[in-house]
């Protein structure tokens, strides 16, 4: 009965593909599962940061995704999953459904929007840990022709030195340039620092600065100033909370507690993105001090400012470093499989980003737009070779930006 049926819906013109077609589909499925035929798998990838905003990070990413068969695996459903973490913290994941493989490498671009509001969490476990992270992408691929994954984990440690240069014994003069003063009023011969017990909202620096008085009068040290920037970008200002009285040819430690506030990094991280993840950090110091006169005076210690420039090099030399520029180029999107694991060029996909204004969430129709809306969430589509258009709620790997990589098979031949 049921081949009677296959009859009349096929033409005998048809039913001769319907073997072999059907056949193929049961040889590579046992070809999967008795080895002879790979699982597909990750063979590398290459992230490049894009666009900021002030709620968001642009993440541009090529994945070079492997089929061993001798054949394109279009029977059965693909998927990839993909993270980015640091230090445990995930800034950015997601997937996507029904990729077809070419025979070889196949290199498969996305984009997303990294919500910049992980980053002080982040930041809490960098300075915890020794100013130390571990970047961790995590690419799996997944057939449903085989029972199994292939995860391709990559680390990276990214190591910072915000601090330790203000530890310092060189004397350094301070200046009133005051009427009726003599300089230098003060010295400071010695300066330390060390982080203090991070949490959430805060990250303390506790700093001890030894102060010498030169002048035969003491000097009362009624307050000590500073004002944090990091590429301008002002994370922490204070005061001490107590005067300090230098006496007459003799030092006093005066110590205090800086303080960056972490709600203000997501602000500076754009900045630091912008700047090819390069940042001047800036401690500017200034201290009131009551003359033996009584007047009280503002005195900049700038001999004693602190200047440091940070750099990260985050998705530096990634396992696939240089794919993304290799396939920047305009093609049709299709894989050529080469030993080189960069064999797609950039379909006709511009990957920009626009600012939705009524809080909708919109996709593109042949241009692999990412679109943005007022909250800072993204939806990125593409429109497959299939005519079909996949649409993502912001995941790494949810919008690819190379036509044909995710098309589901063509209705021709079927």
């Amino acid at each position: 009965m049921v081949s009677d049926g296959i009859k009349a819906a096929f033409p005998s013109g048809k039913r001769a593909l319907l073997v072999p077609v059907g056949l193929l589909a049961v040889l590579i499925a046992g070809g999967f599962i008795t080895g002879v035929l790979g699982a597909p798998h990750v063979v590398g990838v290459d992230n490049e940061f894009g666009e900021t905003s002030q709620n968001t990070t642009n993440v541009t990413t090529a994945l070079v995704v492997g089929n061993p068969n001798p054949v394109g695996v279009r029977l059965g459903s693909t998927s990839v999953d993909y993270t980015v973490a640091m230090n445990g913290v995930t800034l950015a994941s997601g997937g996507t459904d029904d990729v077809a493989l070419e025979q070889g490498n196949t290199t498969l671009r996305f984009a997303t929007a990294m919500q910049n509001e992980k980053i002080p969490a982040w930041w809490v476990t960098h300075v915890r840990n020794d100013e130390t992270s571990t970047l961790q992408l995590d690419a799996t691929v997944r057939s449903s022709l085989v029972d199994r994954s292939v995860s391709v984990p990559y680390q990276k440690s990214v190591e910072t030195d915000v601090i330790g240069q203000f530890n310092s014994t060189e004397p350094r003069p301070v200046n009133a340039d005051a009427p009726l003063v003599s300089d230098p009023v003060l010295y400071v011969n010695e300066t330390s620092a060390n982080w203090g017990r991070v949490t959430r909202s805060e990250t303390p620096i506790r700093t001890r600065m030894r102060v010498y008085n030169p002048k035969p009068v003491p000097y009362t040290v009624t307050e000590v100033g500073y004002e944090m920037t990091m590429n301008d970008v002002t994370v922490g200002e204070g005061t001490t909370d107590r005067a300090h009285v230098v006496a007459p040819k003799s030092s006093e430690t005066v110590e205090m507690r800086t303080v960056i506030r972490n709600e203000r990094l997501d602000e500076w991280w754009v900045s630091h993105v912008e700047n090819d993840q390069v940042t001047d950090l800036r401690i500017e110091f200034y201290a009131r001090l009551e003359l033996p006169t009584g007047e009280t005076i503002r005195v900049p210690l700038r001999g004693v400012d602190y200047t440091k420039r940070v750099e990260t090099h985050l998705f530096e030399n990634d396992s696939a470093e240089g794919t993304l520029e290799e396939t920047a180029g305009t093609g049709d999107g299709a894989g050529t499989g080469d030993d080189a694991g960069a064999s797609g060029d950039a379909g006709a996909t511009d990957g920009t980003t626009s600012d939705g204004s009524d809080g909708t969430r919109t996709s593109g129709t042949t241009d692999g737009t990412v679109t943005t809306d007022d909250d800072g969430t993204t939806a990125s589509s593409t429109t497959t070779e299939g005519g079909e258009t996949t649409t993502d709620d912001g995941g790494l790997l949810g919008a690819t930006t190379d036509d044909g990589f995710l098309a589901r098979p063509s209705d021709t031949g079927r």
